[in-house]
């Protein structure tokens, strides 16, 4: 699959305006990730870290949102269902339901993993950018995020916990996760209309 048909797919699917840049900032972060992991992790096979298999499915982990919002537990199941008819790599369809607890409880590679954690950050960085006076991406901090990160009821949507996968899964402290994901969304903060 290619990124060009996933993103086909994506649009197909998601009508959201905010949902779709949702994916790109996931997508964006997938990417950063892929070639983090990469680099601390050189005895993995090379074919662990696949980039646009990575960024394929922070673009598409949240495709069916919209079509199963009145039945939660069915969420990621459309779109594997999408997947399967296009003949998508198993791995990407796994990506896909692995940010989903509920479908997926363990992840068991460096993607899976990666999405779980990164699915919920880039809301919280969101959050923190339209809180900013000039509501840009440019003026957020690796501190303004983490000094937002403890308060519960800002941006109560995005699970701390699920974010802190970074560390327990990724091996990844907080810190460098928010710098490695904020950059990443700067970089296309003009996609993002942040």
């Amino acid at each position: 699959m290619l990124r060009a048909d996933a993103y086909q797919l994506m649009a197909d699917m998601v009508k959201n305006r905010n949902l779709r840049k949702h994916a790109l900032a996931v997508e964006a972060i997938m990417g950063a990730l892929c070639r983090e992991l990469r680099q601390r992790h050189p005895e993995a096979p090379e074919s662990e870290f696949d980039a646009e298999e990575w960024r394929i499915v922070g673009l598409l982990h949240d495709a069916d949102y919209e079509l199963v919002e009145k039945d939660p537990d069915r969420h990621t199941l459309v779109t594997e269902e999408r997947l399967q008819a296009v003949g998508a790599p198993q791995r990407i369809i796994d990506g896909v339901k692995a940010h989903h607890e509920g479908i997926k409880p363990s992840r068991d590679t460096w993607l899976e993993k990666a999405v779980y954690a990164a699915d919920e950050l880039s809301g919280l960085i969101i959050a923190v950018a339209l809180v900013r006076p000039d509501k840009k991406l440019a003026s957020v901090t690796v501190d303004s995020v983490l000094k937002k990160f403890p308060e519960k009821a800002f941006a109560a949507g995005a699970r701390r916990e699920q974010i802190l996968a970074c560390e327990r899964e990724l091996d990844i402290p907080l810190e460098e996760f928010v710098d490695l994901s904020l950059k990443a969304m700067q970089g296309i903060a003009g996609e993002l209309g942040l």
